[in-house]
């Protein structure tokens, strides 16, 4: 069982993962509201993997891969602090929400700034090998 502090870490390393999606699909509303207007680095949903895709669609998934990982990992967050869903829920949701984000990340890349790209994929990736390569950590939740 891990210690209080590492915990806390894991919590909120995975809640603000799940909430920096919110900002990915929130970029994604402000350009499809007012489009032309500067947004730094951001752009609209485009996939160099699927070129033929129409904007709307492309948006539309975008949109529902930022969803599904901000859920994802928000339950995973209060699930591991005891929350919500029964002891080691977290873990599924955990590895499910860092798939579904990568998974939107290689569709879209390039599409979004390169610092959050590479920053939200490295955070999948330490989830993915912390839960899945290292098991760790071991049957850990706080509430229970």
């Amino acid at each position: 069982m891990p210690d209080p502090l590492t915990r806390l870490v894991i919590t909120a390393a995975l809640a603000l993962h799940g909430l920096g999606h919110g900002g990915a699909l929130g970029a994604l509303i402000w350009i499809g509201a007012r489009p032309g207007t500067d947004t730094g680095a951001w752009h609209a949903a485009r996939s160099w993997l699927a070129v033929g895709l129409p904007a709307g669609t492309a948006t539309t998934l975008a949109g529902a891969l930022w969803i599904v990982s901000l859920i994802g990992f928000v339950a995973a967050a209060l699930a591991f602090w005891g929350i919500g869903l029964p002891g080691e829920a977290w873990r599924p949701l955990a590895v499910a929400s860092a798939l579904v984000s990568m998974g939107g990340i290689v569709l879209f890349f390039g599409t979004w700034p390169m610092f959050n790209t590479l920053a939200a994929m490295a955070v999948d990736i330490a989830v993915l090998v912390a839960l899945l390569g290292l098991h760790w950590p071991p049957h850990a939740t706080f509430g229970r």
